[in-house]
């Protein structure tokens, strides 16, 4: 039964990626308004074919520059981050050579960085500015990797200055600072029963597992529930300096997913 559910969900994946790949491909290309609504429909697509079941709290931010940083468990968190609302994503320069998935990212116009040279670093922190104020809100993985789900990592600080960069708006005006808003996710059930430390790191993908193997299992499994937390939004004005800000986040996060986790309410 599991390897039927399987190749039934791989068949819709790759149907569905090769039909819609070329419609995002023209409207990237030609710069059209559908090139940010379209990954979010796909996505939320993919997430009914995998059987991802994404219960949100809190709100984002929509009506002011937002960058989000959110904990990093697995490429599931990009079909669960994009449902919400149209995003884009930061990713590691590596990314971009992946076969299909590469593609995949670009088409979601994600900004790739070099995140050992940091020398680069203002330069991945303007293009990243430049996107945020055009409209667009983009996602950061603060902890530089994807952990095992049953933690958070600790945040790095660097692309977070984006945050100490002003906005001006359209009248010429100085506007207030790029807001930064910390997001939870944690995977917290599978076929409704809660999955425990030992189950999590079955569905995240961390250290040096292979992909595709990886995903095969998921395919096999589910559905699976998420808890995906947004939480009150900061600027760097409030803060007060980078490594605050990036304190701040990870404290968030991290009992946004202990609470997932454990089935608590929030306060």
């Amino acid at each position: 039964m599991a390897t039927w559910r399987a190749v039934t969900r791989a068949f819709c994946f790759v149907a569905m990626t090769l039909v819609m790949m070329p419609f995002q491909w023209v409207l990237v290309k030609f710069n059209l308004p559908g090139s940010r609504r379209l990954p979010q429909i796909y996505h939320r697509l993919l997430c009914l074919v995998i059987g991802i079941r994404v219960t949100v709290k809190g709100k984002p931010v929509t009506d002011k520059p937002v960058l989000i940083c959110a904990n990093h468990t697995s490429y599931l968190d990009i079909p669960v981050m994009s449902t919400v609302t149209p995003v884009s994503f930061i990713a590691k320069s590596e990314v971009a050579t992946w076969p299909l998935f590469g593609q995949m990212a670009k088409l979601q116009r994600t900004v790739f960085v070099e995140r050992e040279r940091r020398t680069k670093t203002r330069e991945h922190r303007n293009q990243i500015h430049g996107r945020i104020v055009a409209g667009d809100t983009l996602i950061l993985f603060p902890e530089g990797t994807s952990s095992d789900g049953n933690r958070v990592l600790p945040f790095k600080s660097a692309l977070m200055s984006v945050a100490q960069m002003s906005v001006v708006g359209d009248d010429g005006a100085l506007d207030d600072m790029v807001m930064v808003q910390p997001v939870s996710l944690a995977y917290t059930r599978v076929h409704g029963i809660p999955m425990g430390r030992y189950y999590r790191p079955y569905f995240a993908w961390y250290g040096d597992m292979d992909l595709v193997p990886h995903l095969w299992e998921v395919f096999q499994t589910g559905p699976i529930d998420v808890v995906m937390e947004y939480h009150d939004p900061v600027s760097i004005t409030h803060a007060g300096t980078r490594k605050a800000l990036a304190t701040y986040c990870e404290a968030k996060v991290a009992d946004g997913v202990a609470r997932a986790i454990s089935g608590r309410v929030a306060a």
